[in-house]
């Protein structure tokens, strides 16, 4: 980084990112942090949507640290780019990842183009992931140093200019010690649990979420193989391959239970089956994928790589085919459970991710 570069850092009223403007500014940096105002509960959808709370967090962080504050309204943007993509992606049956869009579309989308426009030359946010630059300027992303908390399955849809413009204060720290930093400066936020739920719309869950948005549309619940009808399902939407709970039908066999296996849109019909190796669609060792997003030059050539097949999962290996259209045929070693459609592939050669793509 340029020794006066000005930094825009996104405090989301939360430890991680008050604890990379605290580490900017102990560096020297000329930094302003900005609080994205994305999503207010407007709809009174069931569940806590702290969004309030947070400003007042991350105003007091950047009055401890002593920098200048400001709050962006991107509420239109957050609708448009992730919520719709979200409540599109359920009506048509797929599993989308609103995290990993929310960081393309809108933290290194929206923001920093926002940034660009009022003269920030970066973005820097509270992911645990270090980026590395090149002598060539080339930017590398690796995985944060903190295996536990690694985030970097939800940057793999980057691309190499908005990698070169972000910036990760924290991806050499492991949680234990970023809290006591938090704790030493006396930060706010020093004990503030991790948020969880849907990205910058606080703590609903998806099913009330869903509930609210999408219309239902009942339809039979059939056991896979023999197409036996064990139930009735709401809609399609309320699940996802490898289910287990709140699929609502008794297995009536002792020590099974009856996971997704699939989702049939000709019929409206959920596909279920015993948790078992056996069950029918529930096991792959190919899938393809679409939406190929590269930080550095496209993988052109079948490659033997590593990819993690959702987030905290480990890395697996896979041999990597490219086809025509921006999309590849991916083998992994060992068959991976439950590949829902619209989920994310991130793909890695060691420490390293090498880009991302959404399984069909």
């Amino acid at each position: 980084m340029a020794a006066r570069e000005k930094i825009l850092v996104a405090l989301s009223g939360g430890v991680d990112s008050s604890v990379a403007a605290l580490l900017l500014k102990r560096q020297g940096r000329d930094i302003v942090g900005v609080y994205m105002k994305n999503w207010i509960n407007e709809d009174n959808v069931i569940g806590h949507c702290p969004w309030q709370q947070d400003i007042e967090d991350a105003q007091r962080v950047a009055d401890q640290i002593g920098i200048e504050f400001q709050v962006v309204n991107l509420m239109r943007d957050y609708r448009e780019r992730v919520v719709q993509y979200l409540l599109d992606g359920y009506a048509r049956g797929l599993t989308p990842n609103p995290d990993v869009m929310c960081n393309r579309e809108i933290k290194f989308g929206v923001l920093r183009a926002w940034a660009q426009d009022h003269g920030f030359g970066a973005v820097a946010t509270g992911h645990y992931a270090r980026r590395i630059v090149q002598p060539d300027g080339r930017c590398d992303l690796l995985e944060g140093l903190d295996k536990n908390k690694d985030q970097s399955y939800f940057l793999a849809l980057l691309d190499q200019p908005q990698l070169r413009d972000a910036r990760f204060p924290i991806g050499h720290l492991d949680k234990p010690e970023l809290r006591r930093l938090a704790r030493e400066a006396g930060l706010v936020t020093a004990e503030k649990k991790d948020s969880q739920g849907i990205c910058f719309i606080g703590e609903v869950k998806m099913h009330d979420f869903l509930h609210a948005y999408v219309p239902e549309q009942p339809g039979p619940i059939l056991r896979a193989g023999d197409e036996r009808l064990l139930g009735e399902h709401r809609g399609l939407h309320y699940y996802t391959l490898g289910q287990r709970k709140g699929i609502g039908v008794p297995s009536n066999t002792d020590r099974q239970a009856y996971v997704v296996v699939g989702k049939r849109a000709t019929d409206n019909a959920l596909l279920v089956a015993f948790d078992q190796p056996d069950a029918p669609g529930l096991f792959q060792t190919e899938v393809r994928v679409h939406g190929l997003r590269w930080p550095d030059a496209p993988i052109t050539v079948a490659r033997s790589l590593e990819g993690r097949v959702r987030y905290r999962d480990p890395r697996m290996a896979l041999e990597f085919i490219p086809e025509a259209g921006g999309t590849a045929r991916v083998i992994f070693r060992e068959p991976q459970r439950a590949l829902a459609s619209g989920q994310i592939l991130a793909l890695y050669e060691g420490e390293r991710l090498l880009g991302g793509g959404v399984y069909v």
